[in-house]
């Protein structure tokens, strides 16, 4: 028989020890009476409604942890916990104790998890910066807290019981949840800046005054005051932590030693590791402090590494997705709104929210004014610096458990920390606008480009796969003295939230360090590939990056790096790759989306690359021909840009360029127009341009004798015209020519209509290559043969694809045309 408090009764619940599985309900067993058959029940529940929530608030980019108190408020008596039979069904007492035990072990390894993912040597790189930040943002929340304590409680407690009272209240407004604003930091593109970077150190610093705060309050929380046994609860965990250090530590780092580089970690090994971390639990617990103060120390002592990683990626799903909701539900069922009665409270809640906001965020400013960081910036790191999450959880709950905290301060202060943690993205994201710290810049296209300028392109890569085509079609971009080539290298990754995709953003590794991960480890190989071709190839320096997004606003990162790094090209892969037997299979959907925002958004000109092999012009004879290169032309600015780029790339010694111009018969007059949506109606989102079609035809004519002026010498270079009538001729005619090139370069014809291509939109896979680009890159196409679909960068106005899921209409339209951009 257990005895569990209920409010202020005392009432007894009666366990069945037999009673864990039921057998069946055609014996006329209730499962809901058996314990196992109703915790399965209850964690359903939790999941189900932390996912629903989730789901519900992901489109104003709310972190997951409102999600899961707002989950578990749900079911507790806040909302459907108001019901009697709802409670006593679901949420019986009897299930209390092992719901609140799976709970806890679930906690135990979220803290274990949350401390391998925190690098402590951040905070010797950010510094006093990050200290004093940190140091400013605890002291005002705390003084906050320490006067409402007394509008809350008076001067009924005797000085003890309130020093912990306000120990627990002043950690729980001072606090800053570090996972929490490690995500809220990824999903607003802020984590890779100074700013972002500050914020995670100053939240690291932060994290840890909190738990030493937390042990004392529970030291002082657990303990009769007349005795020193709270002098021995501080003595032992300061002991528990020195001996983590200076023998635990070692023997993992040993246990890494023995495992070769490259080779997943033993079994035995990770089981140690594992149950290290219950063992801490139970020596913390037994001191006197809380069982996640071990798990966090054992956790904190993983060196960074592979090691780290591993356990993350074993654990984080089941830990995060199943186990952790569960804290919160206990939470959620410990949270009675209606125990807040008076007006008068809920005018003191209000004060509590904006003073303990308007706390961190005065205190952060103070400090960045010091060191004579801009205001905005100042203001966004003390608004970021609010997050709160689960530690502010853990401490709400012990004081709770302990009876520090009543009903009413209880579900007072759960309600400040999800309306805290819920208003700072949707602010920063409106309010905080990173100071762009470069020009508008001229050379946004290939035919703009200086002839005798640095040439500058983007390239963007999914995978390892997309890297050896990419290099050989830089490589015959034709770097030279005069105009040498800088390749930016976009290692493009999803972000998924978990932590183990996270770690690859802090870890700036060294060479020769062990991959951290698979993404780490797709990063190295890309990188290495490309800084061979820059040792082996003259006159071409590569700079490798990552982005980390969110598929939906990847495109975001790469426009916002085209422009800060002042590209005229974007080169991307197509979302489908060559089988085995010839025919295309899309890779990800996900990298389409992410092509089609691109080309509605591009602040210059975008390649798509769909990749069919291209062999490296280094192992071709010295009179051999290595490259067969054909720009088809058709008309308009991305025709130009196309045979701008095969141009350029004519001018190195074994590339034959041949130029097929596709002419209207004389029975045929060639028009030009904006194309129409497929749906026949006016789309407002949709910016057209008007094209006077016998300007574009008088600009194609120009830019055609100037190159076939300046190449008629070149016996390299092939020009023929072919006269057609209609799509089907077109087609016919790209069907007929040599299989032996090695690659098609052509205008995608975005906002361009003509009778030369007329019919062939109509079936087309995929409408942002085009209707040719759709055609040579389609599994019917017989070929081995690359493509490279080109779309111009045309000014202010980015062109709108039909299928585009993603514009932006009012950026496209405030962005400055450059002057001399076609």
């Amino acid at each position: 028989m257990e005895t569990v408090a209920n409010k202020s009764d005392d009432t007894v619940v009666c366990y069945a020890p037999t009673m864990i599985t039921t057998n069946g309900v055609w014996q006329g067993d209730n499962p809901l009476d058996y314990s196992l058959p109703l915790f399965i029940l209850q964690m359903t529940m939790v999941v189900v409604s932390t996912r629903f929530f989730d789901y519900l608030l992901k489109p104003l980019r709310q972190p997951r942890v409102v999600s899961e108190i707002l989950g578990g408020a749900l079911l507790g008596p806040s909302a459907l916990g108001r019901s009697e039979t709802f409670a006593n069904t679901m949420f019986p007492l009897r299930s209390v104790m092992v719901l609140e035990t799976m709970a806890n072990i679930g906690l135990l390894y979220f803290l274990f998890l949350v401390g391998v993912e925190m690098d402590l040597s951040v905070i010797h790189r950010t510094g006093k910066k990050a200290l004093a930040i940190a140091v400013a943002g605890m002291i005002m929340p705390f003084v906050i807290g320490i006067c409402f304590s007394f509008v809350l409680h008076g001067s009924d407690l005797d000085p003890l019981a309130h020093a912990t009272y306000v120990l627990f209240l002043g950690v729980a407004l001072s606090v800053t949840a570090f996972p929490v604003l490690a995500r809220i930091l990824a999903e607003l593109k802020l984590i890779n800046s100074e700013l972002g970077r500050l914020a995670l150190s100053s939240a690291l610093i932060n994290d840890m005054c909190a738990w030493i705060l937390l042990a004392l309050g529970i030291a002082l929380a657990e303990n009769d005051p007349s005795s020193l046994a709270s002098l021995w609860v501080i003595l032992s965990s300061a002991a528990f932590v020195v001996i983590c250090i200076l023998f635990v530590r070692p023997a993992i780092s040993w246990m890494i030693r023995r495992t070769p580089e490259g080779e997943s970690f033993s079994e035995l090994y990770i089981c140690f590791i594992l149950t290290g971390v219950m063992i801490s639990g139970f020596i913390t617990d037994a001191i006197g402090t809380h069982s996640v103060f071990g798990a966090f120390v054992f956790g904190l002592i993983i060196p960074n590494g592979p090691l780290g990683v591993t356990l993350l990626e074993k654990l984080e799903d089941f830990v995060s997705g199943i186990l952790l909701p569960l804290f919160f539900a206990i939470s959620g069922l410990k949270t009675d709104v209606s125990s807040i009665r008076e007006a008068q409270t809920w005018g003191t809640l209000l004060v509590v929210i904006i003073l303990s906001c308007a706390g961190k965020i005065g205190g952060t400013m103070l400090v960045t004014a010091f060191y004579n960081i801009p205001h905005s910036e100042g203001f966004t790191l003390g608004l970021l610096m609010n997050t709160k999450g689960l530690i502010e959880m853990i401490v709400l709950n012990v004081g709770k458990d302990q009876q520090v905290l009543d009903d009413e301060a209880f579900a007072i202060m759960v309600i400040v920390a999800v309306v805290m943690t819920a208003i700072i993205s949707p602010i920063v994201a409106i309010l905080y606008r990173p100071a762009r710290r470069f020009a508008p810049y001229k050379r946004r296209t290939i035919q703009m480009a200086k002839p005798e300028g640095e040439l500058r392109v983007l390239s963007c890569v999914h995978t390892p796969r997309h890297v050896p085509t990419l290099i050989n079609l830089l490589e015959a971009s034709h770097p030279t003295k005069k105009s040498p080539l800088c390749v930016f290298v976009l290692h493009l990754v999803e972000l998924t939230g978990r932590a183990s995709a996270m770690l690859i953003v802090h870890n700036t590794r060294q060479s020769g360090r062990p991959a951290l991960n698979r993404t780490q480890a797709q990063s190295d190989h890309i990188i290495h590939a490309f800084e061979n071709f820059e040792q082996n190839s003259n006159f071409v320096t590569v700079q490798p990056l990552t982005a980390i997004s969110p598929y939906s606003s990847m495109h975001e990162d790469i426009c916002g790096l085209a422009e800060d790094k002042r590209v005229a090209l974007i080169i991307i892969p197509f979302h489908k790759q060559q089988t085995v037997d010839g025919g295309m299979e899309v890779t990800n959907p996900a990298f389409r989306t992410v092509n089609q925002n691109l080309l509605a958004n591009s602040p210059c000109t975008v390649g798509i690359l769909v990749d069919r092999g291209l062999n490296a012009l280094s192992r071709a004879s010295e009179n051999e021909v290595a490259h067969h290169v054909v720009v088809l032309f058709f008309g308009g600015p991305d025709d130009r840009e196309a045979l701008a780029y095969g141009w350029r790339m004519c001018e190195i010694p074994g590339i034959r360029l041949t130029v097929l111009r596709f002419v209207a018969g004389e029975d045929l007059a060639f028009t030009m127009q904006p194309p129409s949506p497929p749906t026949g109606k006016n789309d407002p989102h949709m910016l057209k341009v008007e094209t006077d079609s016998g300007n574009e035809k008088q600009l194609d004519d120009e830019y055609i004798h100037d190159f076939r002026m300046k190449n008629a010498n070149n016996e390299m270079v092939v020009y023929s015209e072919q006269v057609v009538n209609n799509g089907e001729e077109t087609v016919s005619v790209i069907r007929s020519l040599d299989i032996l090139q090695d690659l098609f370069i052509v205008g995608r014809g975005h906002g361009m209509a003509s009778p030369l291509t007329a019919g062939l939109t109509d079936w087309s896979e995929c409408p942002e290559l085009g209707a040719i680009g759709d055609i040579l890159a389609s599994s019917d196409f017989a070929t081995t043969v690359s493509v490279l679909v080109i779309q111009q960068y045309v000014g202010a106005v980015a062109h709108e694809s039909p299928d585009s899921p993603d514009r932006q209409p009012d950026e496209a339209a405030n962005r400055q045309t450059p002057p001399g951009a076609t």
